[in-house]
């Protein structure tokens, strides 16, 4: 399978090597893009106020439940990708591809439409303070127009790494993160647009790096430019595509669902407490992005040897994939224990002692409890990379009974201290299902080859 742009074949070499070398431009990509996110927090927090930060961070849990389903579901359609250029059948590659295009317009106009209509009842919702909720509103309702940039950037890197390239979305996500800084900056100093121009400059980077994608496709794979048959819709690889895609869309709206009980709980312990959780969460999401980054490489791995119907090499990938995730969580919890305080106090300042020192209790909990994240981006990726992505909404599901019992907890006697174990319980219930689903399809699928 030739193309102008030399891609990863991760069917062949030894496991270790080929997941390191393809993780490393994904690591960098969410590294960049938490970058980006943590600039945004810092300039909104310390050029607009505490209440600005509070407005974002009450809106993030449902922000996450739709942007949640869109990189999941475009996750997935880049799954049949992946199997069908493990399996060298370019003509089947081609027909994923353009039709999977297809799904995307279709869940870019559904979600925008019906997310920017709901926004005011939503936010009623999930209690938003009535000193932020207007602010609130003015933030989420842009992010929600913009669904469809989202979906382009989302959906080719997807499509990109299925292929094996990994490198191209890094570099123009480091473009458009750069780009995001600077229209922060310059729409909130220069242009005052508030919370609004955070926004702005989000959808409009995401829209830049996702053309990018694009113009590099067309322009250097020449693998995707199929036959227009290939173009066309086709029944059979639309139901292929939203067997594997739309459950792992579910499955990270599932999980979303808890992140939006646990932030109704938050909401209820005031506005104080919603800027602490903002400030602790955007600097735990620095650190464990890498994390899902190797998850991400794991399943493209994971899709192309189960395409070429390599078990064998899987089950490597797995011990390799957890080796990298352990070494990795080691030095990141020694790093933040020495910068807790100095990283809350960039995002903070110093004027808010009491919600700087819950802060940092909430990254200093969920610090110590990273290593049951990064197991669980290795199996829930090899169980979806397999294609069984049904059983990822059910991971889901059990991520919403830990977040939930966190917020239960919270609003029940134990306060902000169950809101930092909130994630750790859901990473918990969700790696225990997804470890059994693993070994139970692996073992299934080599009784299968046994008997051929």
């Amino acid at each position: 399978m030739e193309s102008k742009e030399k891609t990863m074949d991760l069917t062949t070499g030894h496991p270790l090597r080929q997941i390191l070398i393809f993780s490393i431009p994904l690591v960098f990509g969410t590294i960049f893009q938490q970058l980006y996110s943590f600039a945004d927090t810092v300039i909104v927090g310390r050029c607009l106020g505490s209440d600005a930060l509070a407005a974002v961070g009450a809106t993030s849990s449902l922000h996450f439940l739709i942007l949640g389903f869109v990189q999941g579901a475009c996750v997935g359609f880049g799954i049949p990708v992946a199997q069908s250029y493990g399996a060298k059948e370019r003509d089947e590659m081609c027909r994923y591809l353009w039709n999977g295009t297809w799904i995307c317009l279709l869940i870019s106009l559904f979600l925008s439409l019906g997310s920017v209509l709901l926004t005011d009842t939503l936010l009623a919702i999930m209690n938003t303070p009535e000193e932020i909720f207007f602010m609130a509103r003015a933030y989420i309702v842009i992010l929600f127009a913009g669904i469809s940039a989202s979906v382009l950037y989302n959906y080719s890197a997807s499509v990109m790494r299925a292929m094996g390239d990994s490198r191209h979305p890094f570099y123009f996500l480091l473009f458009s993160s750069v780009l995001n800084v600077i229209l922060d900056y310059v729409l909130i100093a220069f242009f005052h647009m508030g919370v609004s121009g955070a926004a702005a400059a989000t959808v409009f980077s995401q829209f830049v790096s996702g053309a990018l994608n694009v113009w590099w496709m067309f322009r250097r794979m020449d693998m995707i430019q199929g036959k227009k048959s290939q173009m066309k819709p086709s029944l059979p690889h639309i139901k292929r595509l939203c067997v594997v895609g739309l459950p792992m869309g579910f499955e990270y709206s599932v999980s979303a669902i808890g992140a939006v009980i646990l932030q109704n709980s938050i909401n209820t312990l005031g506005s104080g407490a919603v800027a602490a959780q903002t400030a602790g969460e955007k600097i735990r999401q620095m650190f464990t992005l890498p994390m899902e980054s190797v998850g991400m490489a794991i399943a493209t791995y994971a899709g192309q040897n189960f395409g070429a119907g390599k078990l064998k090499r899987i089950r490597q990938g797995i011990k390799q994939g957890m080796v990298i995730q352990l070494v990795y969580c080691a030095v990141i919890w020694a790093v933040l224990l020495g910068m807790n305080g100095l990283l809350v106090q960039i995002v903070l300042g110093e004027a808010q002692p009491e919600i700087s020192a819950e802060a940092g209790r909430y990254l200093f909990i969920v610090s110590c409890l990273f290593i049951f994240h990064g197991s669980l981006m290795v199996f829930r990726n090899t169980l979806q990379g397999m294609g069984y992505s049904f059983h990822a909404i059910i991971s889901g599901v059990w991520e919403l009974a830990g977040r939930s019992l966190g917020g239960w907890l919270a609003v029940h006697g134990a306060g902000f201290t169950a809101v930092c174990l909130a994630n750790p319980l859901a990473w918990i219930f969700a790696l225990c299902y997804c470890i059994y689903m693993v070994r139970y399809f692996l073992r299934k699928n080599e009784r299968k080859q046994n008997l051929t």
